[in-house]
């Protein structure tokens, strides 16, 4: 037995242990550990934010229909989002080793599978919708992510129906009695591959389930479900940069950013920004759909050019690049002797991300792969560093060590972002063709 088996198999006897009766009851080592985690998830992200809680109905049973772009960090940034008991519901391939099943359960989180999966294994989805309805019957909150896999766009995919199999069992079992309810929520990131982005989750106006059965004129349950499979879809799409998936995707994308990426402001104002923006590009289309076709063809061939000289979209977003570049440039000279000193102690933390980053297949899994060896090799990195400094300086030089200790790996990273867009900013004020081709776009005046 290898040494990851054996860790997994010695984690699931522990946790099995620990296991409540019921996955939603409360459990010592879970909210022991709870805020530990919820700290390294915040710490994931420069700026993290959380928008539209006021919607949420303070009774009632709640489920929560997500758009699912980033992984598992999806799960983890809605987590951190409050200490709000949640119970999480995720796709049943990765639940097939016992040991790792263990250790998920006692991380609240219930398999459902796929016909993909096999026949046998559908079969147990009937234990885990049981499961789930009993969990939000308890006033337990219930995250699904209705697409049924990751995708890393400005966009949603068909729904399947397990949200909703969940939500109607309910109704019919205690809707009556405790209503419930489909709460519509989003999270947009800054970027999905790169550590210390940010990210925001919002929540969007609840769909009353026992409201729209009792109002229904349809009969026929799979037709309802399909009315909230779309409802869900309409409501979701409105709380974050939706962009239709189709040929123009990528294109309409690259203009958002090239028009507000660098535009000051909170997370939200910047997503509404964004959504503006869309909704020009799209009546555009729509009336003009010869001239749109043109543009979006220039636009992506001045994307190729700028990806090719290697200049970020945000560089082009900015208006003074040179002065932006200026002030950046002294900000790096002014941190390098802190930025080196992180390197060489976080060395082990950055090199073993960037092993295994390198090896993915699926580039979606980068920010779960950074936060994954953060939150277990920086802490070992930290204690040793200060166990050390107490050793062998003077105790108030060693407590200010700490501190700059505590804050290096967040600041190694944000430094090397810092210094990538310096060096964007420096390329985009010397190719003059590439800024001539980019005035030539327009946008400004077209959108």
């Amino acid at each position: 037995m290898g040494r990851f088996a054996k860790l997994c198999t010695f984690a699931a006897l522990f946790f099995s242990l620990r296991m409540a009766k019921k996955i939603q009851d409360p459990d010592f080592w879970y909210s022991f550990l709870l805020p530990y985690v919820n700290w390294h998830t915040r710490r994931a992200y420069s700026r993290f934010e959380v928008h539209g809680k006021k919607r949420i109905p303070k009774g009632g049973a709640l489920i929560f229909g997500v758009n699912h772009s980033n992984t598992l960090m999806d799960a983890l940034v809605l987590l951190s989002a409050d200490n709000i008991r949640k119970v999480f519901i995720a796709r049943g391939d990765i639940f097939k080793n016992p040991a790792v099943a263990k250790i998920l359960n006692f991380m609240r989180i219930l398999p459902i599978f796929r016909i993909r999966n096999g026949v046998a294994a559908v079969r147990q989805n009937d234990d885990s919708l049981n499961k789930a309805v009993d969990v939000i019957h308890d006033h337990v909150d219930l995250y699904l992510f209705p697409e049924g896999t990751h995708r890393t766009k400005h966009s949603l995919m068909r729904m399947g129906k397990g949200l909703f199999h969940i939500a109607v069992d309910a109704n019919k079992q205690f809707g009556d009695k405790n209503p419930v309810y489909i709460i519509p929520t989003a999270i947009e990131y800054g970027d999905y591959f790169r550590f210390r982005s940010t990210a925001m989750i919002n929540f969007g106006e609840p769909i009353n389930v026992t409201e729209f059965f009792k109002n229904t004129t349809e009969e026929n349950e799979a037709a309802n479900i399909n009315l909230l499979k779309d409802k869900l879809h309409e409501e979701i799409s409105k709380l974050f940069t939706y962009i239709p998936d189709n040929e123009d995707y990528d294109a309409i994308w690259e203009i958002v950013k090239m028009k507000n990426e660098k535009r000051a402001g909170s997370l939200y104002k910047k997503m509404l920004r964004n959504r503006a923006t869309v909704e020009k590009v799209l009546k555009y289309k729509e009336e003009k759909p010869e001239e749109a076709k043109k543009l979006f063809e220039r636009v992506m061939e001045f994307s190729k050019h700028r990806l090719k000289e290697k200049v970020s979209v945000m560089s082009v977003a900015k208006k003074r690049p040179i002065f932006n570049s200026l002030w950046m440039f002294a900000t790096l000279v002014l941190l390098l002797p802190y930025y080196l000193a992180s390197a060489a102690v976080n060395l082990p933390v950055w090199l073993t991300t960037w092993i295994i980053r390198s090896r993915l297949k699926d580039p979606a899994f980068s920010n779960t792969v950074s936060f994954g060896v953060r939150f277990v090799l920086f802490p070992i990195v930290f204690i040793a560093g200060t166990i050390v400094m107490f050793c062998n300086l003077p105790w108030y030089w060693a407590l200010g060590g700490t501190a700059l200790l505590f804050f290096s790996y967040s600041m190694f990273v944000d430094y090397n972002e810092l210094f990538r867009r310096w060096i964007s900013d420096v390329r985009w004020s010397l190719k003059k063709h590439l800024r001539d081709e980019f005035k030539s776009l327009n946008l400004n005046n077209l959108f």
